[in-house]
């Protein structure tokens, strides 16, 4: 065969590879996600192709990939969430990932006791993990005036927008933020008025919510507990013994449980707890700051097992209410 057949069949060759590289260009590109919003992890340094391919399905993940790795751009990385939705074509994905589009996950988090349950469920929806959030912790909260007994003070529960690549430190910067802008004038003011710091409201909001789930009663249990405080009486909250305890199946709280030694225990120690026994939530906080004024010193769950409370004001009335209780749990034998 000669010199110019050969240069013939090799420009033909190459003609047929640029047309079905064209072809298979345009059949990546247009590839389209069909399907509900799918919302994907690259972590650092991670195997890109199987990150995509296994968040994504084999084939609409291999074509993102493929397009993402022939984009042009020395900054191009693969790192963040993202999420795809329905009708999205595969470039469109490949340069939100390659330009770090990232869309921002709802960090959630409520029902937190302890400041370990609290990092716990936020590295399980961020980037970063426990130790570098407890980290971040001891380094920015007691320089913003939280001992480690009050950092459950120092966060709202709320769900709140963060990028999922967000660094720890960031993370608590901003919720310590979001906390603070609770705090205006006026329930500074409110607290004052009452006696106790911000901190502190944060400490009796977390015992009355453990009190009860009844949100209409929050502010009256909050008033009896400001009442005991304002006498220099023991607050002896059943709550805070549980806490101390560590134990939160117990359900009644028994004469053995009140030895438990510990400040948290307020039968034994007066005032408030060192800090929180659980994060309190904003409805949680304005009852203790607009608690309605009453004279009740006593309280005790109605026989009627209803959630609610039987109040008293001297403590002959709440042994009545006592008996009548401890009568309806005999009868049910609890």
């Amino acid at each position: 065969m000669n010199k110019k057949k050969i240069a013939l069949i090799s420009a033909a060759a190459a003609v047929l590879l640029a047309v079905a590289g064209v072809c298979a260009a345009k059949f990546y590109v247009f590839a389209t996600w069909d399907g509900p919003d799918q919302r994907i992890y690259l972590p650092a340094d991670c195997d890109v192709r199987s990150a995509l391919t296994s968040q994504l399905g084999p084939s609409y993940g291999s074509k993102v990939y493929s397009l993402w790795k022939r984009l042009p751009g020395s900054g191009k990385r693969a790192h963040g969430s993202f999420v795809v939705s329905d009708g999205d074509k595969a470039l469109s994905v490949a340069r939100s990932i390659a330009h770090g589009h990232q869309v921002p996950v709802r960090l959630t988090f409520n029902n937190i006791r302890t400041p370990g349950d609290m990092i716990s469920r936020i590295s399980a929806q961020l980037e970063t993990d426990s130790a570098s959030l407890a980290a971040a912790c001891d380094s920015l909260l007691p320089g913003m005036g939280y001992s480690r007994d009050q950092y459950t003070a120092a966060f709202i529960p709320d769900t709140y927008e963060f990028y999922w690549t967000a660094s720890a430190p960031s993370v608590v910067a901003r919720l310590v933020g979001e906390r603070d802008k609770y705090w205006n004038d006026d329930r500074l003011a409110k607290a004052s008025a009452a006696g106790l710091t911000p901190a502190e409201v944060h400490t009796l909001a977390s015992i009355v919510a453990s009190e009860s789930n009844k949100s209409d009663e929050w502010g009256k249990i909050a008033r009896l507990y400001l009442n005991r405080l304002a006498k220099g009486m023991a607050l002896q909250a059943d709550p805070t013994v549980v806490f101390a305890l560590g134990d939160f199946s117990i359900r009644r709280v028994t004469g053995q449980h009140l030895k438990v030694e510990s400040p948290y225990n307020t039968y034994i120690h007066r005032g408030l707890p060192p800090g929180p026994i659980r994060m309190a939530e904003r409805a949680q906080l304005d009852a203790v700051l607009d608690a309605p004024m009453h004279d009740y010193l006593y309280m005790c769950a109605k026989p009627d097992f209803s959630g609610y409370h039987n109040f008293a004001k001297d403590y002959n009335r709440h042994r009545i209410n006592a008996a009548r209780y401890y009568r309806a749990l005999k009868e049910k034998g609890l």
